[in-house]
């Protein structure tokens, strides 16, 4: 375990294994960093695979306030994470909400990124309004009922039923981490940074400039991250997209054997290009 200190003197759990190129996950608002355990397991024999906790999930911090949280704090803290750990470059591996801190690290910071994979992304770009309004809706149910709400909630969502159908036991243990979360963490995290940041396609011109791999990931029946996923291929220099058919938002759970062998070949091929 090592701890991050961020500007803002947010603490980080962090941890890492592997050696070699740095792989840095970035997890998404259901998730932790044990969404990433099944990748890390296949990845650390050939890099070095970093994964935290984003503000707001213990055992990082909480900060109390709402304004400690936002799309940009999430990105310093990338650069956070990799600076604490000597990382001058790495490949970033977003899933939705890590995604998209993922791709604007990048926009940032694109020296510093070797490739990015982002994963389920986007959601909220098509319509702004009705995915603020769910987001303080969301925030709400977190106050009034806690965690257990919010996966109840989240366990309805059309976009996350596969992962049971598919995954029964990844399904459990998602569950299980959830419920371990902080009420305050995830409803601060749900007003600052998903409610407040812009759609994607207000990024269009600095997409359109930035010269990195990437590869998009989106599952077929995620239908709120599809044109957003598909307007990233057509922007981006640098970009292709991989549509999994009968799969939902929770793309590296539902198949973790499939997306591993999707994300490694990407980034070996990324490696080799570039020696």
């Amino acid at each position: 375990m090592i701890s991050v200190n961020t500007a803002d003197g947010v603490a980080l759990y962090c941890e890492e294994g592997g050696k070699g190129t740095a792989v840095l996950f970035v997890h998404e608002y259901g998730g932790s960093c044990r969404s990433f355990d099944m990748q890390v397991a296949a990845f650390r024999a050939r890099y070095r695979c970093v994964v935290f906790n984003a503000r707001g999930y213990p055992p990082s911090g909480v900060p109390a306030s709402v304004d400690s949280y936002s799309q940009d704090h999430a990105v310093a803290d990338i650069g956070a994470v990799m600076d604490t750990l000597g990382v001058a470059k790495a490949h970033l591996v977003g899933v939705s909400m890590g995604a998209a801190s993922s791709l604007q690290y990048a926009l940032e910071q694109p020296a510093r990124a070797l490739s990015a994979t982002l994963v389920g992304i986007g959601s909220g770009s098509d319509d702004p309004v009705a995915f603020r309004q769910t987001a303080e809706a969301t925030a709400k149910l977190l106050e009034a009922g806690g965690m257990a709400a919010l996966a109840a909630q989240m366990n309805e969502s059309p976009t996350r039923r596969r992962l049971k159908d598919k995954n029964p036991a990844e399904f459990r243990r998602f569950n299980e981490q959830m419920l371990a979360m902080s009420p305050a963490g995830h409803a601060n995290t749900m007003r600052g940074v998903q409610a407040r940041r812009p759609p994607l396609y207000a990024h269009e011109k600095r997409l359109a400039a930035l010269y990195i791999p990437v590869l998009v990931v989106v599952g077929d029946e995620d239908a709120g991250c599809r044109k957003p996923s598909e307007f990233l291929e057509r922007v981006l220099p640098d970009a292709s997209l991989h549509v999994i058919p009968q799969t939902g938002h929770c793309v590296n759970l539902e198949d973790p054997a499939g997306f591993n062998r999707l994300c490694l070949g990407f980034i070996d091929a990324v490696a080799v290009a570039s020696r």
